[in-house]
């Protein structure tokens, strides 16, 4: 556990220094950890060392280990591909969801998040490279299904998040990063919204995106090590 406080340290080490480098302010930038794959007893590390922002990807196995911490005050993030047959309990679980990319999904978030609960937070999925086997809105699709979801009563329209093709090239990535907050800012002028969430950059490229301007950079092998 140890090693897990020691990788959390690096890593929040490197977002206040590419911030800095970015002449952005220290809290400009908040590190989702990712947890899918990884026990209970890893998050736990993990808060332990501070961090509150946990990502998970399969819908099952986030439910157990939400259970099995559920003495914890953590705020919980869906980052998977959803299925039509899984919002119910992702609307009732979860305070945000990463991975929006068609109306159908955001209309039943908002009909089946619950009364009680604030409404859920939204990032729009783009597939800012235009590959065929990603999920994610097309950014022609984006500003019709930026207005419709956010008309949607119970949820609150954030912004947007994407997985570029990887690459090694800090300038291709900074390329990839710069369209998604272009098209941000382009969609909050013309729809007349207030997005101000950019879900970019993971172990290998959060330099490259924050310097774009992320708002949350999601990382975890360089959290908690490589997948058992």
């Amino acid at each position: 556990m140890h090693k897990i406080a020691d990788k959390l340290m690096q890593v929040t080490a490197r977002l206040q220094q590419a911030s800095q480098q970015a002449g952005r302010g220290r809290d400009a930038v908040r590190l989702l950890a990712v947890s899918k794959t990884r026990p209970a007893d890893d998050i736990r590390a993990a808060y332990a060392c501070g961090q509150r922002d946990f990502g998970e990807n399969y819908l099952q196995e986030a439910l157990d280990k939400q259970a099995q911490l559920a003495d914890l005050a953590l705020s919980w993030h869906f980052i998977g591909p959803i299925q039509s047959n899984k919002t119910r309990p992702i609307a009732q679980a979860f305070d945000w969801v990463h991975s929006v990319d068609r109306l159908k999904i955001a209309q039943r978030l908002s009909d089946q998040r619950p009364e009680d609960l604030p409404p859920l937070n939204i990032c729009l999925q783009v597939n800012i490279d235009g590959e065929a086997t990603k999920s994610g809105a097309a950014p022609a699709d984006l500003p019709a299904l930026a207005q419709a979801v956010n008309q949607l009563p119970r949820l609150k329209l954030r912004g947007l998040m994407a997985i570029p093709t990887p690459s090694d090239d800090p300038t291709q990535q900074r390329q990839a990063f710069g369209r998604l907050a272009q098209l941000m800012t382009d969609t909050n002028q013309r729809q007349g919204l207030q997005m101000d969430t950019l879900s970019m950059g993971m172990s290998g490229d959060l330099e490259a995106a924050i310097a774009e301007g992320a708002t949350w950079v999601r990382v975890g092998t360089d959290i908690f090590g490589a997948r058992q």
